[in-house]
């Protein structure tokens, strides 16, 4: 075990919401440690959608332009084809300005840029290769965490404040015994990749009985997300990789000649999906924020734009005193109750969309016909404009209210 260092704040997991919220503390002053348990961002099938409430994020750091640069697909509009048609479920075109797209970039990208930028701020440093393994605790509050790197070396880190925005599977969450309420969910996900022509038809989801296929156009290749039933995933490759590869060239037949680009299951990454939230984020010396304190559903895609609008609500609430050395539980405590609205609407819209339609469409017995919300979107386009709305700003945005210091560059703390 190596001699504890000191930060202002330390957060843990470098995903969105551990990005941003250490960008805005950086720019507020903070000394705040960012641990990423990894040595790089680099992974496949990880949330890359780019909602309007983050790039408006990027308007407000004065970072638009740059964050536009980098690579970066868009669609306007999110249809459905079903066996008997195809619908538009959102109009983004409806929204003001560059708002009236939804974008798709790939994570790393994203987390590259934003701590990147967190960088140019002396009082930012990001740790790689840092695996969160326990809390440090004394009088009955987190006094910081401790860290593992690849060489076996136990570090401690303490700080003021620490942040937890390591994911679901929260080793911060796990350290303390915090148990979350779960909602269960019908399906696990399978992802995947297979090329993009310029000739491939422009579709968001296909349904069909029994089986959903949701695609991603990454400019020179599809991601695709197949849904299966909840546990299913034995039986899906128990059946063998041809029947795999057969049931998606039915579910979208201009991929059937691409298929064989998925080799094996080693091509294939399962995500088991779960809706949870804890009833308590924070204890003293502790917030949680993100997946690791609301596990969100893959519908819609919001999982990225609620983490990174708890980030915003958090840094707002905790800069100053952090500042001032001052932070409370009262201030940890209304993070929480700024951000639990729209957290318990959005899961519950969630759990609705899951049992009302993918649960009918993953056992339904016949042709898989539009659900009738979907029709009835479909022909009310001002409809499409209110779902594209909900999608890309999600309920109650937040807006940046820190203090921005003078970057200075610093590119020697950025890895």
């Amino acid at each position: 075990m190596t001699e504890p260092d000191q930060v202002d704040c330390c957060v843990v997991g470098g995903g969105p919401a551990g990005a941003v919220v250490a960008l805005l503390l950086a720019r507020a002053g903070v000394q705040v440690c960012l641990l990423e348990k990894h040595a790089d961002f680099l992974r496949d099938f990880r949330g890359d959608t780019i909602h309007a409430s983050t790039l408006a994020l990027m308007t407000e750091l004065g970072l638009e332009s740059q964050f536009l640069a980098l690579p970066h697909s868009t669609v306007t509009t999110l249809t459905a084809l079903t066996d008997d048609g195809t619908y538009t479920l959102a109009d983004f075109s409806r929204l003001p300005g560059r708002s009236g797209s939804l974008m798709f970039m790939p994570q790393w990208h994203f987390l590259d840029f934003v701590t990147g930028q967190a960088a140019r701020y002396p009082t930012f440093e990001l740790r790689r290769n840092a695996d969160v393994v326990d809390v440090e605790r004394s009088d009955g509050r987190v006094r910081g965490v401790v860290y593992e790197t690849p060489d076996g070396t136990r570090h401690t880190l303490r700080s003021a404040l620490t942040i937890a925005a390591d994911g679901r599977h929260s080793a911060v969450r796990a350290a303390l015994g915090l148990r979350s309420h779960r909602f269960g969910a019908p399906m696990d996900v399978l992802w995947f990749r297979v090329s993009r022509r310029e000739s491939d038809p422009s579709l968001f989801a296909r349904l069909s009985t029994g089986r959903m296929l949701v695609l991603i156009d990454r400019g020179e290749y599809w991601q695709l997300a197949y849904l299966i039933r909840k546990d299913g995933y034995d039986r899906v490759r128990a059946q063998g990789l041809d029947a795999f590869r057969e049931s998606v060239g039915t579910l979208a037949p201009h991929l059937r000649d691409r298929l064989a680009e998925v080799r094996s299951w080693d091509d294939i990454a399962m995500l088991s999906v779960q809706v949870d939230r804890l009833r308590r984020w924070f204890r003293p010396g502790v917030l949680l924020i993100g997946d690791a304190a609301h596990a969100m559903s893959p519908i819609g895609g919001v999982g990225i734009n609620l983490a990174v609008q708890d980030a915003i609500a958090a840094a707002n609430r905790v800069a100053g005193p952090l500042v001032t050395g001052d932070v409370t539980q009262r201030d940890l405590a209304r993070v929480q109750l700024r951000r639990t609205p729209p957290t318990v609407l959005t899961q519950l819209l969630q759990r609705v969309l899951q049992r009302r339609v993918l649960a009918v469409v993953l056992t339904g017995p016949g042709p898989m016909k539009a659900p009738g919300f979907l029709r009835f979107i479909d022909r009310r386009p001002r409809l499409q404009g209110v779902v594209a709305r909900l999608v890309g700003f999600g309920v109650l945005p937040e807006h940046v209210r820190t203090p921005a210091l003078s970057p200075e560059p610093s590119p020697a703390r950025a890895g």
